[in-house]
């Protein structure tokens, strides 16, 4: 079964039954024991304030330590490749976690921040219903690039080795790369090659979000909104899902309790959204699956393997 076609039952499985509750009731997801590792070498590589080398060292065991995990699920055929695969694409979860800050928000303010506390990382206390619907479009936006087209670049590239050292990676990524004394050089190897694995799926997101909304020719305001973004590769999914639904994204949001005055992104866009407009996103995020899934299905048509 050539790699096109696992991808396809793997996208279309996870898009029909997401993360069982019941199952990962009792089982550690596949994301946790990853995180779990990080841990592991957190904890005995940066006791206290590990330098770079440290942190190298520590992305190279974990790297390492996929690639083999990979390889050797591969060996068990093209079932268990599309039950992993689709375990590890998050289309149907992202779109739940979603959906669940729109229906929070119209139920009450504090329900929309709790729900948007479940995927972000910022301070979510003192926001309004414009913050919060702006930080869940944002959020549908990067983890549309992360946790689905992505994922599903490396599969393409180097099947279920290739996934899961791309999933490794954006884990690493997300709990040692800060600027904290205890990461600010420990954490350096890990965003720098999570910087470098999202370099191509960050700019294939932003294409496959901006062609089914008719962005076709705002290439260049898109490419001038995306880098005012902070992160290198963030910039580009929220740029398009910017112009997409008319909302400004990005701006000043508050970090530990410190404001930190960010530029926004599609400046000219909806600085208050609303529930209608997380709505709106969650279109986008589908139309963009769907992208996905035609260029997947081309590709098993023209031999790809």
């Amino acid at each position: 079964m050539s790699t096109p076609i696992i991808l396809i039952l793997a996208l279309l499985l996870d898009a029909a039954l997401g993360e069982p509750k019941w199952l990962w009731d009792r089982l550690p997801h596949p994301a946790v024991l990853m995180g779990r590792a990080v841990s592991a070498l957190d904890r005995m590589l940066n006791p206290k304030r590990g330098g770079i080398m440290a942190g190298a060292l520590t992305m190279a065991l974990l790297i390492g330590g996929a690639y083999l995990i990979g390889w050797a699920l591969s060996l068990l055929g093209p079932v268990v490749e599309i039950i992993v695969c689709a375990i590890l694409l998050a289309q149907h979860s992202l779109v739940q976690h979603v959906a669940a800050v729109a229906d929070g928000l119209r139920v009450s303010l504090g329900d929309g921040r709790r729900a948007v506390a479940m995927i972000v990382s910022r301070d979510t206390a003192g926001m309004d219903q414009s913050a919060v619907a702006r930080s869940a479009i944002e959020s549908a936006a990067e983890n549309l690039s992360d946790g689905i087209i992505a994922p599903a670049f490396w599969f393409l590239i180097g099947g279920l080795p290739a996934l899961l050292v791309y999933k490794i990676i954006n884990t690493a990524d997300s709990m040692i790369a800060y600027r904290t004394p205890r990461y600010e050089y420990f954490g350096k190897a890990a965003a720098y090659v999570d910087d470098i694995m999202n370099l191509i799926p960050s700019r294939v997101t932003c294409w496959l979000i901006a062609i089914p909304a008719g962005l076709i020719g705002q290439w260049r305001e898109i490419g001038r909104d995306a880098r005012k973004h902070r992160s290198p590769n963030a910039g580009w999914p929220e740029a398009a899902m910017s112009r997409a639904i008319g909302v400004a994204l990005a701006g000043p949001r508050t970090y530990n309790g410190k404001m930190q005055e960010f530029p926004w992104v599609g400046d000219s866009g909806n600085q208050n959204p609303d529930p209608s407009d997380i709505d709106a996103a969650i279109g986008q995020l589908w139309r963009a699956w769907g992208m996905l899934l035609g260029l997947t299905v081309l590709l098993a048509l023209f031999g790809y393997t």
